[in-house]
């Protein structure tokens, strides 16, 4: 007999789907570097009052991922997406009509925040529930979509801005956003619901023992979130990312006005941020690959090894080829801690509750990313220089290092990795 052909595993789709909505949402968000200048200009501000925007930006976006996470557990992900879409597109097209400074926190900071503020979070924990043993180089490969949309975001930032201004440019972004993340939003689904495959394509027959009748294959295991909040684990994972984020924003946004202040151009100093998007990618697939053989702990370890190395040789670039071997280091260890720390918590917590337990912990995220660019403008304002900033941000990742060999994977969460599905 003619073996059976199984349907076409609908998980890659939502891969393709949601690497997409990843570059137009990353392009979007890390596009603030390359707009600073402008914004800095036009409104009189200091570093520290322009990186405010931002920061009150990467604030609110703690609210929206928690909020997207509890509605990722109950709703189904396109209503979730195409809302967030909307919202962002319609974010950009007010922003390119402000004329007074509170307008860019209300247009731009807040309606940005519940546009793309949980776009990440979702993203992880959806493709979390879609794979368990390739889970490690898939949230790789859609965590591509920040190194892809930073790769376009510098270079087509600058064009826009040198051709039409700034707020054209937002105009023209809030179309693309419209027109790109809602039909895209529509071919995301959950997976594990009664009678799908499981994850990774697998699916059960009658010689398995789990293939029970009235087994249902829709309650992965893990903790609950008030559970989780009772480990030592949750407080840690929380200030690992607290501390990541308050590290990568400080680069993300400052990188281009300090190379410009080295006497840079512009569009070279936009150049940078396109390396950093570039190598970021190589990091994403190899760092990702690598956790699921080496580990999510020791592949963190390996991330923010090299990411101190990066925040040292920043100190010292005075060129733009030195700020290029920064970039490369950075990119590479910014890129693999993506993918590593999403799979690191769907290990540590499981994934029946995965939504908002990713919501929770990218609070600490945002919080971090709030406050290092507001943090790194203020030392600048005060010192004329970004020395410290950079310095510090050397000490936060060694930090991250210690907080992570703390971490311990609960046992039985390990098994949920193997099976995918309740026992």
């Amino acid at each position: 007999m003619t073996p059976q052909k199984q349907p076409f595993f609908h998980g890659w789709v939502v891969v393709v789907a949601c690497l997409i909505i990843s570059t137009i949402s990353f392009a979007i968000r890390l596009s603030f570097g390359v707009f600073f200048k402008s914004l800095e200009s036009d409104f009189g501000w200091t570093r520290a009052q322009t990186s405010g925007i931002f920061s009150v930006y990467m604030l609110l976006c703690c609210i929206t991922g928690v909020l997207a996470g509890l509605a990722l557990d109950r709703y189904k992900p396109v209503a979730i997406f195409m809302v967030t879409g909307f919202v962002t597109g319609l974010s950009l097209l007010l922003t390119s009509q402000v004329t007074e400074l509170w307008q860019l926190f209300v247009f731009y900071s807040l309606l940005l925040a519940a546009g793309t503020g949980a776009t990440y979070p979702l993203m992880m924990a959806l493709i979390s529930r879609w794979f368990t043993e390739k889970r490690g180089l898939v949230l790789g490969i859609v965590s591509c979509g920040a190194g892809i949309g930073l790769l376009i975001t510098g270079p087509v930032s600058e064009y826009l801005i040198s051709s039409y201004g700034w707020q054209t440019s937002y105009f023209i972004m809030g179309l693309v956003a419209l027109f790109i993340m809602i039909p895209c939003a529509s071919l995301l689904k959950k997976p594990l619901s009664q009678g799908a495959p499981l994850p990774d394509g697998k699916r059960l027959d009658s010689t398995n023992p789990r293939a029970t009748a009235g087994q249902h294959l829709n309650k992965p295991k893990g903790f609950s979130m008030l559970q989780l909040m009772e480990t030592r684990n949750f407080w840690l994972l929380l200030f690992i990312f607290f501390l990541w984020g308050l590290c990568i924003f400080v680069i993300l946004v400052h990188i281009v006005p300090h190379a410009i202040d080295l006497g840079i151009s512009s569009s070279q100093a936009a150049s940078i941020l396109s390396v950093i998007g570039v190598i970021s990618i190589l990091g994403r697939l190899l760092m990702g690959k690598a956790s699921d053989s080496m580990g999510t702990k020791q592949a963190t370890i390996l991330c923010a090894l090299i990411q101190a190395a990066a925040m040292l040789s920043l100190v010292w670039a005075s060129n733009l080829w030195a700020l290029y071997i920064f970039a490369a280091l950075f990119g590479f260890s910014w890129g693999g801690s993506s993918p590593v720390l999403a799979a690191l918590v769907g290990d540590i917590a499981g994934l029946r509750h995965i939504g908002v337990i990713m919501g929770m912990v990218f609070v600490g995220f945002s919080v971090g990313s709030a406050i290092g660019p507001t943090l790194a403008g203020h030392l600048f304002d005060i010192s004329g220089s970004y020395v410290l900033a950079f310095l510090g941000g050397m000490v936060v990742t060694f930090i991250v290092i210690v907080l992570t060999l703390l971490l311990r994977i609960p046992k039985t969460v390990e098994k949920v990795k193997l099976a995918g599905i309740e026992g």
